[in-house]
């Protein structure tokens, strides 16, 4: 069973530029240490500036390269995070960042495994999420988080994503075998630099 949600690419070129690393969210080290997250996010920011055709030298080069290595490193550490506090702990589900880079756009990815009843949840935010006006949602979403504090899933992230960066997010769900107690989700994120 596959499924896909808004702007997902299923297959790359091969002779593309792309990076993939991978977490044990289950480890205490990881798990307890945001800090992680945010330097690997602030490292994949770092390769693909490397593939930016820009200038270092012209200062007007200069300032698009810093605000693209503090988008891509923002949306790094968002998909990053969310795949953490949301991944099965059990069977040794790991979790994935990565980053693909075909000119001109930064296209990064996390999957991670959860429960079917975690992916139906999910599923109907998403449906939600690519049929309401974006600005709209955020304005809601921030009033229902400051209603109650303890909701699990606000999607505050994604929204920024669409309406500050102007970003394309994709999803697709799939599960190993029918009727599996694990489904794998892969959250792309495209942003142009």
């Amino acid at each position: 069973m596959r499924q896909t949600f808004g702007s997902f690419i299923q297959a790359f070129p091969p002779d593309h530029d792309s990076l993939v690393l991978s977490f044990t969210p289950t480890s205490e080290r990881i798990r307890n240490r945001w800090r992680s997250q945010r330097l690997s996010a602030h490292f994949v920011a770092d390769y693909i500036a490397n593939f930016l055709p820009l200038n270092k030298d012209d200062s007007s080069d200069e300032q698009q390269l810093k605000e693209a290595k503090s988008s891509i490193g923002y949306i790094a550490n968002e998909l990053l995070e969310n795949a953490m506090k949301f991944n099965m702990n059990a069977g040794g589900c790991k979790v994935k960042l990565g980053v693909h880079y075909l000119e001109p756009t930064a296209i990064m990815f996390t999957m991670n495994s959860v429960t079917p009843s975690g992916a139906e949840k999910f599923q109907a935010f998403i449906e939600k999420l690519l049929t309401s006006d974006p600005e709209e949602m955020y304005m809601q979403q921030v009033e229902a988080s400051l209603e109650d504090e303890n909701a699990s899933m606000s999607g505050l992230g994604y929204l920024t994503m669409i309406n500050d960066y102007q970003a394309s997010l994709g999803w697709q769900f799939e599960a190993p075998q029918p009727g599996s107690d694990i489904i794998s989700v892969t959250t792309m994120v495209q942003l142009k630099v």
